[in-house]
């Protein structure tokens, strides 16, 4: 099943259910918004793939076309926005790039910060930046979305939890990173707000891609138009996604709507060195700091820069047949 908010003039939209081909959408029935389903899931769940099945098969009259620019994030707001770190491969080249060791507790013991979610991006809507000087930067990644989650819960236990998948534009300014985490209290100003992808999708809409844990699949990521990465989001992720939801819930439950990300999507290269760049034959990158991290690494320095304003972003992942699963974000950095 796949579903979206669209924009009706209120701070939390009206939740619709989307056809398969992401060409058609119908009005939910029984609640109004995502939070309001995921609240009531058990309720209302059976009804939302009811309606699906039906606007599959052309058995709805009157749908709504559906476009990405009519939408707001699937979650325009949420209760917990928490970006793990899973791709260790990631944390190790932007670490040795800048000649700091990597932690061997970094392999077994997650990275997590807690994000803003008081207010997520539309997949359409321009990254606002007011000083280029910080450094913007995307980050494509894969998030699930929650039920309720004891505190203590185990992986196994968190895995059944799992209700949803979107994609995301984890946006960040690097240049005001370092003064942050050399407080030791964490990223705050640099971590402005998140972009989610149009359509957040069940486990069961993936097929094969989904095991249960992990997505497979290639995470495609284009600055103004050229392939900066194409990443399985399935390889070389050390920690999966019921062990991020685990790691979360360690000392506090979750709520219904959480909101757990992956971060940067990170694959090594053949050789089990860094990744290279799509123009020298690799899969490329998710951010741009991971490209610098790799021409620091080989050529003393980083040569591409960070994101201008008027730079379009997009992110997306395509299934077997090549049709878009989630819809991409899509957006223009902004003044």
């Amino acid at each position: 099943m796949k579903l979206a908010t669209l924009k009706d003039g209120s701070r939390d939209g009206r939740l619709v259910v989307v056809s398969r081909d992401l060409a058609h959408a119908a009005p939910a029935p029984l609640v109004k918004t995502l939070q309001a389903a995921l609240d009531d899931w058990d309720r209302v769940a059976t009804d939302l793939v009811a309606l699906y099945d039906q606007l599959n098969a052309g058995r709805i009259a009157g749908t709504l076309e559906f476009h990405s620019e009519d939408c707001l994030a699937p979650l325009p707001r949420a209760y917990q926005w928490a970006d793990g770190s899973a791709y260790v491969n990631h944390v190790e080249l932007v670490r040795r790039a800048r000649g700091a060791e990597l932690p061997a507790s970094f392999w077994s013991d997650p990275l997590m910060y807690q994000g803003g979610s008081d207010r997520f991006l539309a997949p359409t809507e321009p990254i606002p930046l007011a000083d280029p000087a910080w450094g913007c930067d995307l980050e494509a990644e894969v998030a699930v979305i929650t039920a309720d989650v004891a505190a203590g819960s185990d992986a196994q236990t968190a895995r059944a939890a799992i209700r949803l998948l979107v994609l995301v534009n984890d946006v960040s300014l690097r240049n005001l990173i370092p003064a942050e985490l050399a407080k030791n209290f964490g990223f705050f100003q640099s971590k402005p707000s998140s972009a989610l992808s149009p359509v957040a999708v069940t486990p069961d809409e993936l097929g094969t891609a989904w095991d249960g844990a992990r997505l497979h699949g290639a995470l495609r990521s284009s600055i103004n138009g050229a392939l900066l990465g194409t990443p399985d989001a399935g390889v070389d992720m050390t920690f999966d996604f019921p062990t991020l939801i685990a790691h979360a819930a360690k000392t506090r439950a979750l709520g219904a709507g959480s909101i757990i990300g992956s971060g940067t999507v990170s694959n090594r290269d053949a050789d089990g060195g860094p990744g290279r760049p799509i123009a020298d034959g690799g899969v490329g990158y998710s951010c741009l700091a991971e490209l610098r991290s790799v021409e620091s690494i080989l050529h003393g320095a980083p040569r591409t820069g960070f994101l201008q304003i008027g730079d379009r972003v997009r992110i997306e992942m395509l299934d077997a047949s090549g049709a878009s699963i989630f819809g991409a974000i899509d957006q223009v950095v902004g003044a």
